[in-house]
């Protein structure tokens, strides 16, 4: 009787655990080891092709799947166009109008895909895929992408334009967001130093430059030096589109110089700045550790990647794999 009840409670426990994890019992590193095996190799060409002409790509691709993920969960749902039945596309989202990109090589990935096992991947999947290729193209660390998302049938605006953290916002509330899709304090910090790469338009900061928070003074934590240089290069009433790195030591490296400029002031964006500046928070220490240890950084980057890659992802029946990441089948 006594083992009776425990292989009972066993199975229940075990049922349980599926139950609260259906993602990590799901999404494989194997998931296309027999329906298309070289499926990651296809990926890293067509970026490193693309890479050739744009030193920018493999930022811009990491971004997108940060921008998938946060909305609706990691279903490609920012990859849709407007038009049937997507009435209004989360590319139009203030988040990415005009500065979400990469497209054209998700595309590009796409069709060499297609080519090679049609039917087979997702769109979601090539965004996990194209991100852990981009970000060790630019030297940052590898790690096995979990894969087996389907791709969602809906995009949602409204999602993209309050889900995704904003580069003004006070650090508790792009902490909310993260523990909104179960995201932890590591996970922000590590995900922030994404931004070692790649580049910012001068209206996601230029309110620090001259008149923050309505002071009629600049940002009091940024570093003086690094103040003027931003200062010519977003002079007050310049273009908004003006493009600045966002790591000025190595723009287009992925190492933990990003940290080592946050201890000299000299984040670009307010929500850089704010993981060391913010007087008590948790994430001082991190970002400390980061700085003098990209070992560490690297680690817990990729591992945050693959906590990111679980938000929420279709799999099994649900969804759709899309001939085209621009549209839903059939439409």
């Amino acid at each position: 009787m006594l083992s009776l009840t425990h292989s009972l409670f066993t199975t229940i426990f075990l049922v349980l655990v599926i139950l609260l994890h259906p993602s990590n019992a799901q999404l494989s590193s194997t998931f296309y080891s027999s329906t298309c095996p070289n499926v990651s190799s296809i990926v890293r060409n067509v970026i490193q092709q693309a890479l050739q002409s744009d030193s920018r790509i493999v930022a811009s691709l990491t971004r997108l799947h940060f921008h998938d993920c946060f909305v609706n969960g990691c279903d490609g749902s920012l990859l849709l166009d407007q038009g049937g039945n997507i009435t209004l596309s989360e590319k139009n989202a203030n988040p990415n109008n005009n500065s979400a990109r990469g497209f054209d090589v998700v595309d590009n990935i796409k069709t060499s895909l297609e080519n090679s096992c049609p039917g087979v991947v997702s769109c979601a999947d090539i965004l996990a895929l194209a991100a852990e290729a981009s970000v060790s193209l630019a030297g940052g660390p590898s790690w096995n992408v979990l894969l087996g998302r389907r791709d969602g049938l809906i995009a949602n605006q409204s999602g993209a334009n309050t889900a995704i953290p904003a580069p003004t916002e006070s650090l508790a509330n792009i902490s909310a967001k993260f523990a909104a899709v179960g995201l932890n304090t590591t996970d922000l910090v590590a995900l922030s130093g994404a931004h070692t790469f790649g580049r910012g338009q001068c209206r996601f900061f230029n309110q620090r430059l001259f008149n923050f928070s309505n002071t009629g003074s600049p940002d009091p934590t940024l570093n003086t030096t690094y103040l003027a240089t931003l200062q010519q290069s977003c002079p007050q009433n310049g273009s908004g589109t003006t493009l600045n790195n966002l790591d000025p030591s190595s723009p287009d490296t992925f190492d933990n110089n990003y940290f080592k400029n946050l201890l000299i002031n000299q984040g670009l964006l307010q929500s850089d700045q704010e993981l060391f500046s913010t007087n008590g928070s948790a994430t001082i220490a991190i970002v400390n550790n980061f700085a003098n240890n990209q070992t560490a950084f690297f680690e817990a980057f990729a591992q945050s990647m693959i906590n990111m890659g679980n938000i929420s992802p279709l799999t099994g029946s649900q969804g759709e794999i899309r001939t085209d990441c621009k549209k839903v089948n059939g439409s």
